[in-house]
């Protein structure tokens, strides 16, 4: 995670948010487009991400993005430029529901783990010698 700091000159323009560096898939409705694009999100945090699409659009325009483990979320266009965009979110939220597994996930142990309790697959210690 990384937190921007005031610039030399004390701006006040600054990033007060974690952000959350991540490669997540999401789902991205731009404006009032029937279509639904895919997006890369790179990074999240409560109020905003940043996400690779392939598609140049104006600022200020409003966007709809879905996130695992969060659903639909409305935000606006807040920069833009050629694969990348930046996105503020209407509403704050959980950056930590992306990261959780779905209910419909399988377990990432390997097989001869995960099924070591059923007697039909349990692993056997060989004899020693």
């Amino acid at each position: 995670m990384s937190v921007d700091t005031v610039s030399a000159g004390g701006n006040e323009n600054r990033r007060q948010r974690e952000r959350d560096s991540l490669l997540l898939v999401a789902q991205v409705r731009i404006g009032t487009e029937d279509i639904v694009r895919e997006a890369r999100v790179r990074n999240l945090s409560e109020t905003g991400l940043m996400a690779e699409l392939a598609k140049v659009v104006d600022v200020g325009t409003p966007v709809t993005v879905t996130l695992r483990g969060i659903g639909d979320v409305a935000g606006t266009v807040a920069w833009c430029t050629e694969g990348r965009m930046g996105i503020s979110l209407d509403s704050p939220v959980d950056p930590l529901l992306v990261r959780k597994p779905s209910s419909g996930a399988k377990s990432l142990a390997p097989v001869h783990i995960a099924k070591a309790s059923d007697s039909t697959y349990a692993l056997r210690n060989p004899k020693p010698r």
